[in-house]
């Protein structure tokens, strides 16, 4: 058997190198199991680009006509485009619009059209989530600005602007008025491949949590991992600082979730790994599906590390046939991967934004991703994860607060940043918590859960405790 597998090209703002690792993963596990494969990426600074990562790499633009012309030297059986993100979708969607892919006899595997076209297509995934009663905030596919302002006009701003078949939030926004929206959906008809944008109903401020989900044919589901976004709906979850396990939910709400997400993957029908995106009010009464990629994403490599659950390696071996039961853990060598992980400790994700090499851009964060990479932690609990991960950042920090770097902010800017996040909030927070602002005032100001606010309060705290200690009381 061969396989061919899209790479994402080169790392870009938006998208960093979280592809790299999936394309590794796949490959490697695909000749794992003796299969012939076929790489295709742009990027020689990646690991899947090494000679050896492949039987068959090549160092070619991800464009369908020099793709095409690969596939007829190759002949591969089938291909695998959920290792290449966005691009990898994109490109195969465009693949089968040509008919490229029954011209030489191709088999998408992992997710096919049906399913990449059902989660990436606005309107089509409306549809299937209401086949499923599953609740989705309202909303309206449109290709023009007319009916943009038309559909405005029913539902009220804010209005959340969702750009078709791109990555990161590309082209998107968050429209306040009629002049922002027009400007956003010039921008976004434009950045879209179909020329479609969503408009959605606003649920920020809400709590969004992610779901990693895994199935294989035999439609047997897992929920790999759980994660919650301390930032809440108005910031894209690539620009969010994001925990897991999930910390504010309570268990009837989050096995609400895991019930919602074993339905979305089973009507999606995607064979392999799937990252569900929900918003949940802030009361945890009511929740709203708001985004399905039905490929590996940067979430999914978070969530391996996190668990020490390799998504797209055992998606890459669940997509040429096997199943879940057929595939033992890497680390316990006895259970198989059809045994959901589980965590004893607090993981934490922040994202690495490059304002010191662009100083003149705007630095506050919304619905589009700025940021290029991210670090991750682990601790015992969210303050030791949340410290350890600010110290990996390489900014000069060593923790939120107490290592002598704080800036000088005034109340006004204080409050200006608690109000419109930059990538300055989480230290921000922690300065208002030292004046001493009410962890309620804060939360209100961010809307960010309490719970949250309340573990930052607590390294506050211990800074405070340490600064009054003198070394008498403590003896030499």
């Amino acid at each position: 058997m061969k396989v061919m597998v899209f790479g994402s090209g080169p790392i870009v703002i938006g998208q960093a190198a979280e592809f790299d690792y999936s394309g590794s993963q796949a490959c490697k596990a695909l000749r794992e199991e003796g299969v012939y494969t076929i790489l295709i990426n742009s990027n020689p600074a990646t690991i899947q680009t090494d000679i050896d990562m492949a039987d068959k790499v090549y160092l070619e633009p991800l464009h369908p006509d020099i793709v095409e012309k690969i596939i007829e030297k190759e002949r591969p059986d089938a291909i695998l485009p959920t290792m290449g993100g966005q691009t990898g979708l994109n490109l195969a969607l465009e693949l089968h619009r040509r008919g490229v892919l029954d011209k030489y006899g191709i088999k998408l595997i992992g997710s096919d059209i049906k399913t990449i076209e059902m989660a990436e297509d606005r309107e089509l995934f409306a549809k299937a989530m209401e086949e499923i009663n599953e609740p989705i905030p309202k909303h309206k596919a449109v290709s023009s600005v007319d009916e943009a302002l038309e559909f405005a006009e029913k539902i009220g701003y804010p209005i959340i602007v969702r750009p078709a078949f791109t990555l990161g939030g590309t082209g998107g926004g968050i429209a306040n008025n009629r002049e922002e929206l027009i400007e956003i959906v010039e921008k976004g008809l434009k950045y879209s491949p179909i020329h479609q944008v969503l408009l959605d109903e606003s649920v920020i401020g809400w709590k969004e949590i992610e779901l990693e989900v895994m199935r294989d044919k035999n439609d047997t589901c897992i929920i790999v991992c759980g994660m919650e976004n301390l930032d809440p709906m108005g910031i894209h979850t690539g620009e969010s600082i994001v925990v897991a396990p999930v910390q504010t939910l309570p268990d009837e709400t989050y096995q609400t979730l895991r019930d919602a997400a074993i339905k979305i993957i089973r009507k999606l029908k995607v064979e392999g790994g799937c990252n569900i995106q929900f918003a949940v009010s802030k009361d945890n009464s009511e929740y709203k599906v708001i985004e399905v990629n039905p490929r590996v994403s940067r979430s999914s490599a978070l969530a391996s590390k996190a668990t020490g659950y390799p998504i797209a390696k055992i998606a890459a071996k669940i997509a040429i046939g096997k199943t879940l039961d057929e595939i033992l853990n890497d680390i316990t060598k006895e259970t198989p991967a059809s045994f959901e992980p589980t965590i004893d400790y607090v993981v934490v994700k922040i994202p690495r934004w490059p304002f010191d090499k662009f100083k003149d851009v705007d630095k506050k964060l919304g619905t589009s991703m700025k940021s290029t990479g991210e670090v991750m932690a682990i601790g015992r609990s969210f303050e030791e994860a949340l410290q350890k991960a600010i110290r990996s950042l390489d900014i000069g920090r060593f923790g939120l607060i107490g290592d002598g770097k704080e800036k000088n902010y005034t109340n006004e800017e204080i409050e200006e940043i608690l109000k419109n996040p930059t990538d300055e909030r989480i230290f921000v927070i922690a300065e208002a918590l030292d004046r001493g602002w009410s962890v309620e005032k804060i939360a209100e100001l961010t809307n960010i859960d309490p719970f949250f606010i309340k573990k930052i309060k607590n390294i506050v705290d211990m800074k405070k405790f340490l600064e009054s200690i003198k070394v008498k009381d403590y003896g030499n």
